[in-house]
């Protein structure tokens, strides 16, 4: 598997040049890494060439690596039916340079490239209908960022009296626990049923 890999690879960077791609095989699967001004062609090509012919889009995800200038990494993931491979894909993004997006070769990464943009805010040029895709409307941020808050900005509730749904910030009720030590994670004085055998010797 791995020697067809290397052959693919091998051929992928002879049409598009040394300079353009990197590439990698490990754990069985064959990875390309492109810049944001190549990853068009490098799409063409993986869709259109006859000994490719990767046509169907089976994900896109992100990577956020916060202390990297370029934050993102955007990957895709593409199978062949005919040629019993698959192939995936990364570009590194920072927060303002959009990536081109994919949906001229693969229209099903339409929705995806929606949830890459809502989750962690990849932007993606000439999508055709870039919104969030799974946060409410007017929803702050993006949860899947490293430097999001676990707590979210707001929190929703059903209001009785309003009868509908509402938006209020997030409040912790709780800023300190006070522990009375009978919590079995914090430590306990007293002796837990059964424990009483754990200080005798072996055959005692």
């Amino acid at each position: 598997m791995d020697e067809a890999l290397t052959e693919l690879a091998e051929y992928i960077v002879q049409a598009l040049g040394e300079d353009n791609v990197t590439w990698a095989v490990a754990h069985g699967d064959l990875t390309l890494t492109v810049s944001t001004g190549k990853l068009l062609e490098t799409a063409r090509f993986l869709h259109d060439d006859a000994r490719c012919q990767f046509v169907c889009i089976i994900d896109v995800c992100g990577v956020d690596w916060p202390e990297r200038e370029q934050r993102f990494d955007v990957v895709y993931h593409f199978l062949s039916p005919r040629q019993n491979q698959r192939i995936r894909v990364k570009v590194a993004a920072d927060e303002a340079t959009p990536v081109p997006s994919l949906t001229e070769f693969w229209p099903g990464a339409d929705w995806f490239e929606r949830e890459a943009y809502d989750l962690y805010g990849i932007l993606f040029s000439g999508h055709p209908d870039l919104r969030r895709l799974l946060t409410d409307y007017g929803f702050e941020g993006h949860p899947l960022r490293k430097d999001f808050p676990l707590t979210g900005f707001v929190e929703v509730r059903y209001d009785d009296l309003a009868k509908r749904v509402v938006y209020e910030p997030v409040r912790l009720n709780q800023e300190f626990r006070n522990f009375d030590f009978l919590s079995p994670w914090e430590g306990v004085d007293y002796v837990l049923p059964g424990d009483e055998k754990a200080g005798k010797g072996a055959g005692s």
